[in-house]
């Protein structure tokens, strides 16, 4: 990942939490901008263009699924884990990585929050690290 790259991801982050656009408002903008219409990026994701708008307007008492949201982000060249944070879902996986270590996974949650987005890269490039030096392949 080029230097420019790492600080456009840092400037967006930093934007999407001082910010915190509403999920649908930032569908919008976002599909407007890569230039679907509202049919076919409805038609893409799999979704009636009705529901599409009321999502946009964020008119609808419970956002699009996990997977859907996934293809709203692959579409738009997002990441699916913010789109669905920001839709309030929780990624699949997550549930069940956290019932694996029911104690040290959410003491880990807690002890993470309120880092910056700099120092939770730190910390998920030294988990990463130690899953690979206890990897024995």
């Amino acid at each position: 990942m080029s230097v420019y790259s790492k600080q456009q991801k840092t400037e967006r982050q930093t934007v999407m939490t001082a910010h915190k656009p509403k999920f649908g408002t930032f569908i919008r903008e976002r599909r407007t901008a890569k230039g679907y219409s509202l049919r076919r990026f409805a038609e893409l994701v799999g979704i009636s263009p009705t529901y599409l708008s009321h999502v946009e307007q964020d008119k609808v008492d419970s956002p699009p699924t996990v997977d859907r949201i996934k293809k709203m982000a692959e579409l738009l060249g997002e990441s699916a884990d913010e789109l669905s944070a920001m839709a309030g879902r929780v990624p699949e996986d997550l549930p069940k990585i956290i019932q694996s270590q029911p104690e040290a996974m959410p003491a880990l949650l807690r002890a993470a929050k309120g880092l910056t987005p700099e120092q939770l890269k730190r910390l998920q490039d030294q988990a990463s690290q130690m899953r690979r030096e206890g990897d024995p392949s």
